[in-house]
């Protein structure tokens, strides 16, 4: 294969990989608190024996949308969403993960909990639980929570001095890769409300349609390139036979 086709090949990689992100974007559209992904392009420049520069392209990272999601009002009490920077501190079997998913409720022991079962820690590091046949359960800005029977703790709400360092992790959670979680000042926490995906669906199928439209004419490019070559090479094979 020549550079132009080796060049056009790399592009198609990277086309493949975008449309893969698009898709996951798309599938996300109504999954509480995603944050959309996109990919990042560099120029990779290779020298070929003969001295000669051939411009590839690569992509080297996902970046995060980081805007805030839509908030949307729900009919429980024990759901919010953080208004502003921040992200809920929970409890896991590896240690404490992070997500701004607030879509919570309680289990047996009436500890509050996200909706795949990590407790929802406090200011002290501990899980939020109810006490027994409490109800009333109201949650203020500053995340305190309280019940008829009287305060049950407060939630837990930090921040990153790099968000997008953040490794993310399945189920709306995020590790803190070694960044230690500071107080989110400013951000408040919403009861009854729900963040949703900050993911624009037209905006993602405006991406899919050109991603595909990219891919379709840089694999036209390579197999002109491939026509022009077979040709050349047939018209040399005759000049030389005859």
């Amino acid at each position: 294969m020549e550079n132009a086709g080796y060049i056009a090949l790399s592009r198609q990689m990277t086309l493949r990989r975008e449309m893969d992100v698009i898709a996951n974007n798309m599938a996300n559209l109504n999954t509480p608190a995603y944050k959309g992904q996109s990919m990042l392009f560099v120029e990779y420049l290779e020298s070929t024996d003969s001295g000669e520069k051939m411009s590839f392209v690569q992509d080297i990272a996902l970046v995060r949308n980081l805007t805030e999601g839509t908030m949307n009002a729900t009919d429980n009490p024990l759901d919010t969403a953080i208004s502003g920077e921040g992200y809920y501190e929970v409890e896991t079997p590896l240690g404490p993960r992070y997500t701004r998913n607030g879509v919570f409720r309680l289990d047996a022991d009436r500890a509050l909990i996200t909706a795949s079962g990590e407790k929802v820690l406090d200011d002290g590091g501990n899980p939020i639980v109810l006490p027994p046949d409490s109800s009333d359960v109201t949650i203020t800005r500053d995340g305190t929570v309280t019940t008829d029977q009287g305060p049950a703790g407060k939630i837990r709400v930090v921040r990153f001095e790099d968000e997008q360092a953040l490794i993310k992790l399945a189920g709306g959670l995020y590790d803190a890769d070694g960044q230690d979680p500071q107080p989110a000042e400013g951000s408040e926490v919403v009861q009854g409300m729900v963040e949703g995906s900050n993911v624009a669906g037209i905006i993602e199928l405006t991406k899919m349609i050109q991603t595909v439209r990219s891919y379709s004419s840089t694999g036209r490019m390579v197999n002109d390139e491939h026509e022009r070559q077979r040709r050349a090479i047939q018209a040399l094979g005759g000049s030389t036979r005859t």
